[in-house]
């Protein structure tokens, strides 16, 4: 046989139907598509986006349809993709990710602008309802407990850089603000520029330095806050806290916060998000207990958990001294108290090692392999909207995962993809069965029966 060359390609100058290039879907997508088509995921989100465009009026091309843009979120996180401009990219360029997004050959995929502009279309509000719409398919599927719950929370780097960062008070970057330190301590004249190495020298040897969000800001994204990362570096950031089901591993609630709010603080008005957003998916559960890390424990918090009638399971961090009740509430006492027996019992242990089991499993999905560990939206709201959908989509995946032994379109590579391709066939041999008895018993019934004699 003779080895093929690589020829310039000629197009050609009449294209019929038959000759555009076909895909014939992936397995994952497929699936995913007649999992959102049974649920009516278009048709009620085109419903609910309606009142967002012009009624009346209709000048210009028409928007994407809102099922295509939320589609191409999922895919985000789908394929780990991290921006927009990648997302955009990747949705042109793969034959069955447009079959997916239901665009048709010959006509262009969205651009990363149009992505941009149905963000800015649509609130908040949409997508909270979209994230409680995947939920209550969950709740159709009866795939949530929302007995126990697991709450943790990470760090997101957000899109700016620390060396941008300017003073609230003065308005000076860290450069001006180094040389007037400089000037007053007459280490230079009062006329004199000094170069980045001085300036440099002198910020290494200065005593009480410190970079704090009381006196530092970001001019370019001024709802992140100065933080350390996991890693040791110290960048600007925004943190996301996870509220999961613990028998499920679905994520209940996932709110993004400025990276200065303390797990104190945010602990219990993430599990009452989530439990307003099981309400709003139509499930009757009640969250009845919390587990956490000991970086969640405080008495007002542990008191105020207790008078929600909402047990935790929370350990106690090593202490210096042994605490004083003498001066506090009796009531803080006792929910410490409380905690801490519950704590030490079997079941917490056990708790435990299923939340820090679940919960760094999300993180993990989500931000590791999700791509949004860090984001290249600026502002609290946008970081929310495109993060709240690709908590939407780990869902997704967890409930695909449950139905057909698939959880990620990459599951169908490496060692265990011809297993769960194979998993994936009898699933569609046993439903195809199970829908030929059904046809089956209607025709040989005794009515079907009684009709031919």
């Amino acid at each position: 046989m003779g080895m093929g060359k690589r020829k310039p390609v000629q197009e050609p100058l009449f294209v019929t139907h038959d000759n555009l290039p076909r895909s014939a879907g992936h397995p994952f997508y497929v699936k995913l598509n007649e999992l959102l088509e049974e649920a009516g995921f278009d048709r009620w989100l085109e419903k609910r986006c309606a009142r967002y465009y012009a009624q009346e009026e209709k000048r210009g091309q028409p928007s994407i349809p809102p099922g295509v843009y939320f589609r191409m979120l999922l895919v985000g996180y789908f394929e780990g993709i991290d921006s927009q401009r990648g997302i955009a990219w990747r949705c042109g360029d793969s034959l069955s990710l447009r079959e997916f997004l239901g665009i048709a050959v010959g006509f262009k995929s969205p651009d990363h602008s149009t992505l941009t502009n149905t963000r800015k279309r649509l609130p908040e509000e949409v997508f909270d309802e979209v994230f409680q719409f995947v939920l209550k398919m969950a709740v159709a599927k009866k795939l949530i407990s929302g007995k126990t719950v697991g709450v943790d929370s990470t760090l997101l780097e957000a899109n700016a850089a620390m060396k941008t960062i300017v003073r609230r008070d003065t308005l000076e970057d860290w450069k001006e603000y180094v040389t007037r330190l400089m000037r007053e301590e007459g280490v230079i004249e009062a006329h004199d520029e000094p170069s980045d190495e001085e300036v440099r020298r002198y910020d290494k040897t200065r005593k009480n330095k410190k970079v704090s969000n009381e006196e530092w800001v970001s001019p370019t994204d001024s709802d992140s806050r100065i933080a350390q990362m996991k890693d040791g570096r110290t960048h600007l950031a925004y943190k996301a806290e996870h509220v999961v089901d613990l028998k499920s591993d679905l994520v209940l609630a996932a709110e993004v916060l400025p990276a200065d709010h303390g797990d104190t603080q945010t602990m219990v008005d993430s599990v009452i998000q989530a439990q307003v957003n099981l309400a709003e998916a139509g499930s009757e559960k009640q969250i009845e207990e919390a587990a956490a890390d000991k970086g969640y424990h405080a008495a007002d918090t542990l008191e105020l958990c207790e008078a929600l009638d909402l047990r935790t399971y929370i350990p106690e961090p090593q202490r210096k001294y042994r605490g004083r009740w003498t001066d506090k509430p009796a009531q803080l006492q006792r929910a410490v108290y409380g905690n801490r027996r519950r704590v030490r019992r079997s079941k917490g242990k056990q708790l435990q090692r299923r939340r820090s089991e679940l919960c760094e499993r999300t993180f993990a999905h989500i931000c590791d392999s999700g791509g949004m560990r860090r984001t290249w939206l600026r502002e609290l709201i946008n970081v929310s909207k495109r993060y709240l959908i690709a908590a939407a989509a780990h869902n997704l995946g967890r409930m695909l995962r449950r139905l057909f032994g698939i959880g990620k379109p990459r599951a169908l590579q490496g060692e265990g993809g011809f297993a769960a391709l194979v998993q994936l066939i009898l699933t569609e041999l046993k439903m195809s069965f199970w829908q030929f008895g059904a046809i089956s018993s209607a025709m040989v019934s005794p009515a079907a029966l009684t009709a031919a004699a």
